[in-house]
């Protein structure tokens, strides 16, 4: 059975993290060989520094603030952020960037949050992992001002169009459990047109969860069907696929 990196899975967050034990021994049995942590705030960071001291091969962490938690990071948050940037202790900023959606924060405190937090990756030289919600072109402005960039648009669900445009710009694609579902029409076409060379694989967990399994909580031994479906679309073979999306996470993130 080939191996699999989730490059996005929250399981530090409370929802997975009280099962924890069940949860990597399920991604174990299924073949998922690295999880990339997105960690929202200090305690699922901690939780997920807990994880990688005993498995350090296992694990990789990102750190972040979302756009619709922005109201609840402080000056000295950002410095925390920096810190740990400088330490090394984190391989990627996010997920972060724009969430039109809600209105828990206002358009313009996401859009300085999210400088912000470009301005602390760049510094350091990490990439980003960017959440996009209803706010595509604010998204495409800011990201093309501020390049040279490197990094993944998470699940991704919009137009070939855009994802070719984040390309250019210096992004990979990452495609999530949307990508299974029965009424998905945009994810499948644009995976199907984007070289696969520059793209992913998630959970999102415990988000999202792929089909046939919808309406379970999400966790890292799923991805495992998102990729099934981007081979189907792509009409490549698993192990050839899943040796590409290894090359694509070391291209990004350990060179």
């Amino acid at each position: 059975m080939n191996t699999l990196i989730d490059t996005h899975c929250h399981i530090t967050c409370d929802a997975l993290y009280e099962r924890i034990d069940e949860v990597l021994e399920n991604a174990r049995q299924a073949g998922i060989e690295k999880m990339l942590i997105i960690c929202t705030d200090f305690t699922e960071y901690e939780r997920a520094q807990q994880l990688k001291e005993r498995e350090p091969e296992r694990f990789d962490i990102a750190l972040g603030f979302h756009p619709n938690d922005l109201y609840a990071f402080q000056e000295a948050d950002y410095e925390r952020l920096e810190e740990l940037l400088k330490q090394e202790r984190i391989i990627a900023v996010g997920e972060i960037g724009l969430d039109y959606h809600w209105d828990d924060v206002k358009p313009q405190d996401q859009k300085t949050g999210f400088i912000r937090q470009i301005r602390l990756a760049q510094k350091y030289n990490k990439p980003i992992l960017i959440h996009m919600r209803e706010a595509t072109k604010d998204t495409l402005d800011i990201l093309k001002d501020m390049g040279p960039l490197k990094g993944i648009m998470h699940c991704y669900s919009g137009s070939k169009e855009v994802a070719m445009e984040l390309i250019k710009i210096g992004f990979y694609i990452s495609f999530g459990g949307p990508l299974t579902f029965k009424n998905s029409r945009g994810a499948p076409a644009t995976a199907e047109a984007l070289p696969l060379n520059r793209l992913f694989v998630e959970t999102d967990s415990p988000y999202l969860t792929p089909h046939p399994f919808r309406g379970k909580q999400n966790e890292p031994m799923y991805v495992r069907y998102t990729f099934d479906k981007l081979c189907e679309i792509k009409a490549v073979e698993k192990d050839l696929a899943a040796e590409q999306l290894r090359k694509n996470y070391e291209e990004l993130f350990l060179k």
